[in-house]
């Protein structure tokens, strides 16, 4: 019966920090960070602002803050030119979910993942990675364009 009590809790998602859609609308009003990673912290029992980027770093400062082994979700701000020299940007939210992370936490992000997602108005693409070859600089290139 634990188990029944505690699965339909995980399947309802975790709540939503406040300061979690703040700081994603500093990254898209502001331009005051290049990503976000968030992580669930399950004391509380929501979602939270683990890592903002500032706007100079890049795309490998970015990769190199999502911890190999554990889920995260993540919000990156590609900026690029199109074929007309316009500079644009586009805002990418990637669900980060290795191939090696515990089974408890790909459940716990796939669960919580559509509410945090619809928390977070005005990201144009979403990446679901498991290995970082999914995720690469020329993928958001091409879903970008």
């Amino acid at each position: 019966m634990a188990f029944v009590r505690s699965y339909s809790n995980a399947s309802s998602g975790m709540g939503v920090a406040e300061d979690c859609k703040e700081t994603f609308l500093e990254l898209q009003r502001k331009k005051t960070y290049r990503y976000l990673i968030f992580n669930i912290d399950e004391k509380l029992n929501q979602v939270v602002v683990e890592k903002t980027g500032a706007a100079t770093e890049s795309y490998d400062d970015f990769l190199a803050s999502l911890p190999e082994n554990d889920c995260r979700y993540a919000i990156y701000d590609f900026d690029f030119v199109t074929e007309d020299n316009c500079q644009k940007s586009k805002i990418f939210f990637i669900a980060w979910s290795p191939s090696i992370s515990r089974i408890r936490a790909k459940m716990l992000y796939a669960t919580s993942k559509d509410r945090f997602r619809r928390e977070l108005d005005g990201v144009h693409y979403e990446i679901q990675a498991t290995d970082p070859s999914e995720m690469d600089l020329e993928i958001l290139r091409d879903r970008a364009h």
